[in-house]
């Protein structure tokens, strides 16, 4: 009873750090019905607001891989040559399920089906209709020619110039994993304490906690850039040029 009625929604701190990371109002679980930042006092409601209304690290990540050069080089399309090696990846699986004798009819259909799903997800990213329908959905963040940019840097990441891009890439997934495992950490804190009770400010307690695990992830476009990895044997093996262009002989003149 000493706590009430305090409770995490009155964390401004915490609303801030969210908001500069990329976290935005539309993407937020409502409690009550109510914006996240109606349970703060005046002054903390307007500096929450003021971090709301400058440009997150988010916005600056996907102006920043937007630019990105490399994806186009004289007569040589890397997106082609990725989806002609993806489509013969996924042909041999295809084959290698079907001549394989230990499996029944049942068991070849069935993976053979899960192989349609992973083709649509290979095939969603360079479909912009398909693509522009997620976005509005809320199930991708990031702009589609920002998404291909940063799969091209993590399918490509030994070459010099990409190295540091691809650190920065994988450090944003990890302040992502790691507010998230603060988030858990806090729920099952809650749990623990008061089971399936009210919390202190109201909410569902446990309930509500587990919740904002999936949905207040900011960058999980670049933890799912995975599902678009393909073997190293696999990747097209890019021109002399644009390998010369990679390893730091790159001269970028905007115009």
């Amino acid at each position: 009873n000493l706590l009430n009625p305090a409770s995490g929604f009155q964390s401004m701190q915490f609303r801030v750090i969210e908001n500069k990371l990329g976290l935005i109002r539309e993407n937020r679980i409502k409690f009550s019905k109510e914006q996240y930042d109606s349970f703060l006092n005046e002054k903390d409601k307007k500096n929450v607001k003021n971090a709301e209304n400058q440009k997150s690290l988010f916005c600056y990540l996907e102006s920043w891989l937007e630019r990105t050069p490399f994806l186009e080089s004289g007569s040589f399309n890397f997106w082609e040559e990725y989806k002609n090696s993806v489509n013969k990846m996924l042909d041999e699986d295809i084959q290698i399920i079907k001549n394989n004798k230990n499996l029944s009819n049942e068991e070849k259909d069935k993976n053979l089906a899960q192989y349609d799903k992973i083709l649509y997800n290979y095939e969603i990213i360079f479909n912009e209709d398909e693509y522009q329908k997620l976005l509005k959905k809320g199930v991708k963040k990031i702009s589609q020619k920002a998404c291909l940019s940063s799969l091209f840097i993590m399918l490509y990441r030994e070459h010099p110039i990409l190295d540091l891009p691809y650190r920065i890439l994988t450090k944003l997934i990890d302040i992502d994993n790691l507010m998230n495992r603060w988030r858990y950490g806090h729920a099952n804190l809650a749990q623990r304490m008061i089971g399936s009770k009210i919390g202190t400010g109201g909410s569902s307690g446990h309930s509500y906690l587990a919740k904002t695990l999936e949905k207040h992830k900011i960058f999980d476009d670049l933890t799912n850039l995975s599902t678009y990895l393909i073997p190293r044997s696999s990747l097209p093996e890019l021109p002399e040029e644009l390998k010369t262009k990679l390893g730091y002989y790159f001269n970028y003149d905007e115009k």
